[in-house]
C-alpha cells in the first residue's frame, strides 16, 4: 500500500515538473514576441518622426518672404476687394514678416489684423493652401452708402459706409460703381459731417427715402454746406428745406400735393421753399 502511494506521488511530481516546463516555455516565448513587439514599435515611431520631420522641411510647405516683398500675386491671391486697389494690399503686405512655420501652421490673426487697418476692409478671410504653399485673402469690404462732394460736378473726397465709418478721398475715387447718397459740403475739418455716426448716417438716408417716396422722384444731392439751410435737389425741382430738424419730414410731406401744380407752371423756378409753414417758390 505504501509503495503504491509513494509511485502515485513520483507520477503527481512529474506530470507538475512537466507542467511547470511548459509554463516556462510559453512564458519565454511571450516574452520573446513582447520584445520583438516593442522593437517594431520603437523602429516605426522612429520611421514616422523621420517622415514628419522630413515632411514639414518640404519647400512646398513654405511661403518665402519675397512672395510677399515682391507681391506675388502666384502666391498671395486677393479675392473680393472691389474698393481697395490690389497694389496698395501688397504694398501693405510687403512690410509683413514671414514667421517660418508651414503654412498650415502659421497664424493668420497678425495678417487679418493688418489687412483690417484699411479703412474700406470690414473682415478679410484667409485660406491656405499647400503644394505648392498659397493663400487666398478673401475681403468682405464696408459698403457706401453716402458720397461727401464739393459740387455737383466734382469726384467725392470722402464717404460713408453701412454701419457709418468715414472713409476719406484715398479710397473715394474708387466707390464710383456703388449707388450712394450725395451729400454737399465743404471739406473744412469743421463740417458738420466730421461728427456723424451710423445712427446720424441711418436718418439721413431714412429722410431722402423719404423724400423720394413724397416726390416719386431720385433724390440727386442734398446740399449740406450750410447745416442751418440745407437743400434738396430732386429729378425736377430744388428744394430749400432749412433746418434737418423734427418738422423736416412733415415739411417734406406737402411735396405730394405740391409737385403735380408745379410741374403744369410755364415758369423757371430757382427752388421751393418749404422752411415755412406756407411753402412758396422763389422764381428765376
Amino acid at each position: 500500500m505504501d509503495e503504491e502511494i509513494q509511485e502515485f506521488d513520483i507520477e503527481n511530481h512529474e506530470r507538475e515538473a512537466k507542467k511547470r516546463l511548459r509554463q516556462r516555455r510559453v512564458r519565454g516565448k511571450q516574452n520573446s514576441l513582447k520584445h520583438i513587439h516593442t522593437f517594431c514599435r520603437f523602429l516605426l515611431s522612429s520611421l514616422l518622426l523621420v517622415g514628419v520631420y522630413y515632411f514639414v522641411k518640404l519647400p512646398q510647405l513654405y511661403i518665402s518672404q519675397e512672395a510677399f516683398t515682391n507681391s506675388d500675386s502666384e502666391v498671395i491671391k486677393l479675392v473680393n476687394n472691389e474698393i481697395v486697389p490690389d497694389e496698395k494690399i501688397y504694398k501693405l503686405l510687403s512690410g509683413f514678416q514671414v514667421d517660418g512655420w508651414p503654412i498650415f501652421a502659421q497664424k493668420t490673426d497678425e495678417l487679418k489684423n493688418l489687412l483690417k487697418t484699411l479703412p474700406p476692409v470690414e473682415d478679410v478671410y484667409i485660406r491656405r493652401y499647400a503644394f505648392p504653399a498659397r493663400m487666398d485673402f478673401i475681403f468682405r469690404e464696408r459698403i457706401p452708402v453716402i458720397s461727401v462732394i464739393p459740387d455737383v460736378n466734382s469726384c467725392p473726397y470722402a464717404y460713408f459706409t453701412q454701419d457709418g465709418t468715414l472713409v476719406g478721398k484715398e479710397y473715394a475715387p474708387y466707390i464710383a460703381e456703388f449707388h450712394t447718397l450725395n451729400v454737399l459740403a465743404t471739406g473744412y475739418q469743421n463740417d458738420v459731417y466730421h461728427n456723424w455716426k451710423k445712427d446720424d448716417v441711418d436718418e439721413l438716408l431714412r429722410f431722402a427715402r423719404y423724400v423720394e417716396n413724397c416726390s416719386k422722384e431720385n433724390v440727386e444731392y442734398i446740399d449740406f454746406r450750410n447745416p442751418d439751410d440745407i437743400f434738396v435737389k430732386i429729378s425736377s425741382l430744388k428744394i430749400r428745406l432749412g433746418k434737418l430738424d423734427a418738422s423736416a419730414f412733415e415739411r417734406v410731406q406737402r411735396l405730394t400735393a405740391i409737385l403735380p401744380e408745379i410741374k403744369l407752371m410755364d415758369v423757371k423756378i430757382k427752388y421751393l421753399d418749404l422752411r415755412w409753414k406756407d411753402p412758396y417758390l422763389k422764381l428765376e
